[in-house]
């Protein structure tokens, strides 16, 4: 078994600690640095705040250098992350540390106007195991101010320079994924299975130690994971890493530090395709771009490849089950951009019909899979849990995912419709019923669905459609949107379109029939996109 991250940066740092680790946020982390301020926190969450092995420490942090050394404080305390996306909203916030029981949390002093010690004191009046605030002004560094509770913590923790080693099967991190229903569930993760993702991905990408490393995926989702916080530390090779991503900034950082592989979701590389001056930017260095998280668009993807000479590649799967196929700097242009590349043989990928008969052999149906790189599933023990589990884990232990799959003839894995109601928007996905719910709420709104609205960027955006109750004052999208910002929504989950409607229309069950409102938006866009359309006059409500 490979060494945990905690004993890999323990080597890095004893035999190459003027080696760079991270270059974020205008700072250079070196493998001893890493050492030393991941050793001060672990040191003040086990003698400061007294946490026992197994408490959940939330840590909501920018993508710099500082999640990560956070991250590594918690695995060598012995305490269990809980990983907060850094555009997450309060009530999504208040969510996961309810759901999680986190007794303490990692934080600017201030996120996105929030008063995080303010958060943390009322939630604990309101009965959550939380009472820890652990604020940091910078990333973490051992040098820099951390206040615990509003006091001053120690630089350094005296007799913590050593840390027991942790089983690489035991739960070390937790990070949240869109539902069907309602909020975010906590996806369980150990070490053993990003490992074993890293080693799949060496293989695919042929990476080494001498790779130089970007990432600009957030670093608590599973593609981030791997990207930026496993596999560049198992290497021992250096990672760029942003805290906001910015196109022309990215391109810049790669040139500068000879970056040879990025990783990016297909809005991310779209934009810094856009975004590619040649007087300005050369991206010579760039050998190898994962991608993923959503569709690949095959035109920008072969463009990026033309204008790079970089190799694009993906991998298919999801946060719970890890990689389920992948393409490889074998396969042609044509399968690594136009298919998810060939099942993993590790992973005993088998296709299921609605029914749950196992219909492999049809080449088509949803894929259920068996191997390494699968999580423990959904962390929590209520009944909304335990039900999502049964979802997501078939009795005989197949774990599924969401899609609808075909296997082509030479054995590359396409990937059909969606079985979930997510938008996928730059990567990330979002729930459609939980924008409905939110929307749902505004006292104008008698009835909401939320569909995916193409975009030529982001993949999809958010699209809602509205029945108004009656006698109610007309909507807009300022409006809505003004509300839902005020109730605290997280913005990635904001409508970004709002149509309203007389009526939903229904199928033959009475459920909305979300289809017809695709096609609609779709055919709306059309209509806009071409004035001399004969519909492009029809009345809209936008």
């Amino acid at each position: 078994m490979a060494q945990t991250l905690a004993q890999r940066i323990s080597d890095l740092a004893e035999n190459r600690p003027a080696g760079v680790a991270y270059w974020g946020a205008g700072q250079e982390l070196t493998w001893a640095g890493y050492q030393a301020a991941s050793d001060r926190v672990a040191g003040l969450l086990t003698s400061a705040l007294a946490l026992p092995a197994g408490a959940r420490v939330a840590v909501l942090l920018p993508d710099g250098p500082g999640v990560h050394i956070a991250l590594v404080g918690c695995e060598k305390a012995g305490v269990v992350a809980m990983g907060i996306g850094p555009r997450a909203g309060r009530r999504e916030i208040e969510h996961l540390l309810g759901l999680t029981g986190a007794r303490a949390l990692i934080s600017r002093p201030v996120h996105d106007g929030l008063d995080m010690a303010e958060l943390v004191s009322s939630l604990a009046k309101r009965g959550l195991p939380l009472r820890h605030h652990v604020a940091v002004e910078g990333e973490c560094l051992a040098e820099e101010p951390i206040r615990i509770d509003g006091t001053p913590a120690a630089a350094s923790v005296p007799g913590t320079s050593t840390w027991p080693a942790r089983p690489a099967d035991e739960l070390f991190l937790l990070n949240s994924t869109s539902g069907t229903t309602g909020m975010p569930k906590c996806v369980t993760h150990d070490q053993a299975r990003w490992q074993a993702f890293h080693a799949l991905a060496c293989e695919s990408g042929r990476l080494t130690g001498d790779d130089i490393f970007m990432s600009v995926v957030p670093a608590p989702f599973g593609f981030g994971i791997w990207t930026s916080h496993v596999t560049p530390t198992l290497l021992g090779a250096p990672c760029a890493v942003m805290p906001r991503f910015e196109a022309r900034e990215a391109l810049e950082l790669i040139d500068r530090h000879r970056i040879s592989v990025l990783a990016a979701v297909s809005t991310q590389f779209i934009m810094m395709l856009e975004a590619f001056e040649e007087k300005n930017h050369s991206l010579e260095s760039l050998r190898v771009l994962f991608t993923g998280g959503e569709a690949v668009p095959y035109e920008r993807a072969a463009a990026f490849e033309e204008r790079t000479g970089a190799a694009v590649l993906q991998f298919y799967g999801s946060n719970e089950t890890g990689a389920v196929s992948g393409t490889t700097l074998d396969d042609s242009r044509e399968k690594r951009l136009r298919t998810s590349g060939r099942p993993i043989g590790v992973m005993q990928v088998r296709l299921f019909d609605e029914s749950g008969k196992d219909v492999t052999d049809q080449g088509h149906g949803r894929p259920g899979c068996k191997g390494p790189t699968l999580s423990q599933g959904y962390y929590g023990d209520d009944a909304s849990v335990a039900d999502a589990n049964a979802e997501l884990i078939r009795p005989d232990g197949w774990m599924m995912l969401g899609d609808q799959v075909e296997i082509d003839a030479d054995g590359y894995l396409v990937v059909g419709g969606r079985l979930d109601d997510f938008i996928i928007r730059g990567g990330k996905n979002i729930s459609g019923p939980a924008v409905e719910a939110q929307v749902a709420e505004h006292p104008s709104v008698a009835l909401a669905a939320a569909v995916a609205m193409p975009d030529p960027v982001f993949g999809e955006r958010v699209c809602v459609y509205v029945e108004l109750k009656a006698g109610a004052d007309e909507l807009t999208l300022e409006a809505l949107v003004a509300d839902l910002r005020a109730r605290d929504v997280s913005k990635e989950t904001l409508p970004e379109r709002l149509v309203v409607v007389d009526a939903l229309p229904r199928g033959s069950g009475g459920k909305v029939a979300k289809q017809a409102l695709r096609d609609d938006i779709r055919q709306r866009m059309e209509e806009e996109a071409n004035p001399e359309h004969p519909d492009s006059a029809r009345d809209r409500t936008e």
